[in-house]
């Protein structure tokens, strides 16, 4: 790869994995909230966030999916994937300094139509904190 280009659908197999991994720090939890608008007090005031379930301030749930969407931007399958669906079961929260590293897996390939089946999986140390699916298309050299 250049840079430029990631793998083609003909360089896949199943079971082929990359990740990314990104301690979730304040700054990107305010920019998140202001790039999205998501102004949720649980992300952003620690007074109420006390008062919930979570006993103080988590990341949005959205900014940890994102980290897979680095991964097959720019590692599996790379660069020219394009995401055509997604589903994510958030199993755990994340905090202000945890490492969140997105695993991307190759689990099924769909020849006829240039397909990946990924399982696309987020852990803070061994706690798997999102569980995913998504399926993308990916050039082809033909």
């Amino acid at each position: 790869m250049n840079g430029l280009e990631g793998l083609y659908f003909e360089d896949l197999e199943v079971g082929l994995s990359a990740s990314y991994g990104k301690t979730v720090t304040e700054t990107d939890i305010v920019m998140f909230a202001g790039l999205s608008g998501d102004c949720n007090p649980v992300h952003l005031n620690q007074e109420y966030a006390k008062t919930t379930m979570f006993e103080g301030r988590i990341a949005h749930g959205m900014l940890s999916a994102g980290f897979i969407s680095t991964v097959l931007g720019t590692r599996l399958p790379g660069p020219g994937t394009i995401y055509l669906s997604q589903n994510l079961q958030f199993k755990a929260p994340v905090r202000i300094g945890d490492t969140v590293t997105a695993k991307v897996v190759v689990r099924e390939l769909i020849s006829a139509k240039k397909r990946a089946i990924l399982e696309t999986n987020c852990y803070v140390g061994d706690q798997c904190v999102i569980a995913g699916e998504a399926m993308v298309m990916v050039p082809s050299r033909g």
